[in-house]
């Protein structure tokens, strides 16, 4: 084979072992930082309450400027999609374990961290859906919520 076959089926190799890293990759590596965690999602809420003041203005002018509208949508779509991947794939499968039932006190922590985890996904799907802020409202204090009781489990509290 000549050397730039070579250098080319290098490059399409590279590009799909990159494309399969995940940084979410579920061993315990112990490198990412919970609070990095609530920032990225107070982040992605924010992110998509404002896709969603901008589609509501975009949709209400004279003249409609598709390609702007949909830009915020596929921008309100993305940001839910990746509020949804730090609820499942952080905490829902990495760090919110389950607790024997006979331990009340934890198990009780558990359910209430996973049902306010799920509320959180249930409401960053809503998003999608519509452009209804009233769906940002309740993020906000699902997220404030969830953030409450799971740092109080890491204070020891």
């Amino acid at each position: 084979m000549n050397r730039i076959t070579i250098f080319l089926t290098t490059l399409v190799v590279l590009g799909i072992v990159s494309i399969r890293a995940n940084a979410h990759c579920q061993i315990p590596c112990g490198i990412y930082d919970d609070n990095l965690r609530f920032t990225l999602m107070a982040e992605h809420i924010t992110t998509i309450e404002k896709s969603m003041k901008e589609i509501i203005r975009l949709s209400g002018g004279k003249t409609m400027d598709y390609n702007q509208l949909i830009r915020w949508v596929q921008n309100k779509d993305k940001h839910a999609d990746n509020l949804s991947e730090i609820v499942t794939y952080y905490f829902m499968a990495q760090r919110v374990m389950p607790a024997d039932q006979n331990d009340t006190k934890n198990h009780e922590k558990y359910v209430r961290e996973i049902t306010l985890l799920h509320q959180l996904l249930y409401h960053a799907m809503k998003t999608k859906q519509t452009t209804d802020l009233d769906e940002i409202g309740k993020l906000r204090e699902l997220l404030k919520q969830f953030q409450a009781s799971y740092l109080a489990k890491q204070a020891g509290k």
